[in-house]
This record gives C-alpha cells, sequence and structure tokens, in this order.
C-alpha cells in the first residue's frame, strides 16, 4: 500500500546567529554560507519525508533579496511542495532578524529538488503528499509549472533546433558585440 504523508511532518526550522566569520569581504553574510546552509536544510527536509538518504538534483532560482548583516538571527524554513515518485521539491524561506529590534525581513526563498537514495545509491521511491489545504495545493501546482517551463526552455535552445538568425535583432538591445 502506497504510504502518504503531510508537509507538516517534515517541516523543518532551523535558526542560527551570523557571526564575523560568515561575513563577506563587504561585511555582509557570505551567500555560499547561505546556501550551504540552505543545502542543508533542504537535506533534512527531504530525508524527514523519504526516510533515506537524499541528494540535491538542482536548485531553482536563488534571488539573494536582502543583505544579512552581522549579529541577525537567520531562520530558514523548509517544507516538501511537491514528490514524484524518488524526487521531492523543498521549498525554502530565508529571514533574519534584527534581535535588537525585532524587525523581520525576508531575504531569500528558493527550490531544491530532492533525490532519495538507498544504501547502494540507487533512487528509491518516496511517500506520496498529502495536500491539506489551498497553500498546499498552489504550491504543488506550482511546482509542476516550474518544471513544464524548465524543460520547455531547455528544448528551446539545444544545440541542435537553436536558429541563431532569430536571435541576432534582439542581441542589439544588449552590451553585447557579435563576431562571427
Amino acid at each position: 500500500m502506497k504510504k502518504y504523508k503531510k508537509s507538516t511532518d517534515s517541516r523543518v526550522v532551523i535558526s542560527e546567529l551570523m557571526l564575523p566569520s560568515h561575513s563577506n569581504f563587504s561585511g555582509k553574510i557570505h551567500g555560499g554560507y547561505i546556501l550551504s546552509l540552505m543545502d542543508q536544510i533542504a537535506f533534512a527536509c527531504a530525508s524527514k519525508h523519504s526516510e533515506a538518504y537524499c541528494v540535491t538534483a538542482s536548485v531553482d532560482k536563488v534571488d539573494f533579496r536582502k543583505p544579512i548583516e552581522v549579529g541577525e538571527l537567520v531562520t530558514m524554513k523548509a517544507s516538501v511542495n511537491h514528490v514524484g515518485r524518488t524526487s521531492m521539491v523543498v521549498g525554502l524561506r530565508v529571514e533574519a532578524e534584527n534581535i535588537q529590534t525585532g524587525k523581520i525581513k525576508h531575504c531569500n526563498s528558493s527550490y531544491f529538488t530532492m533525490v532519495a537514495k538507498d544504501q547502494d545509491g540507487k533512487t528509491v521511491e518516496v511517500p506520496g503528499l498529502i495536500l491539506e489545504n489551498e497553500t498546499a495545493v498552489r504550491r504543488f501546482v506550482r511546482s509542476i509549472i516550474r518544471k513544464e517551463d524548465t524543460k520547455a526552455r531547455r528544448d528551446r535552445f539545444k544545440a541542435s533546433e537553436f536558429e541563431m538568425d532569430k536571435y541576432l535583432e534582439l542581441l542589439k538591445e544588449y552590451n553585447v558585440q557579435v563576431n562571427l
């Protein structure tokens, strides 16, 4: 019998105080450090849902909306938004809180596709997802559309199908020089 789980069963929230050792040359928290934390929480969330070891298959668009300062408390929230046969899309939200004022800012959101593996490195099936409310349905459908859009974009620019002449006029609007 197929197993199903709620997204709340595998939701993960972590908080960490940002230290000077996490900063880049401009004094802001290094984006690579934040990405590393995001990968860890996506792993934990996907592993809780699948009850298996998980690997990161892809990361869909990471936009650093607002910088994170040294001394802020960063909270990351992760939940399974979509499941396939062996993969899961984990939605992540990153917020930073000024611990003196209590002001919270949304710094980043992203979607990590995680794949469940067994001890031999072979993919394993993951439990289905119980959609309990409109938000869960919206997130699941959004993941389907994002996946379809990614495939269409990839197919549109396959080397074997790319028609350069169609795009040369478009390039005139950009800061490039075409020397063919």
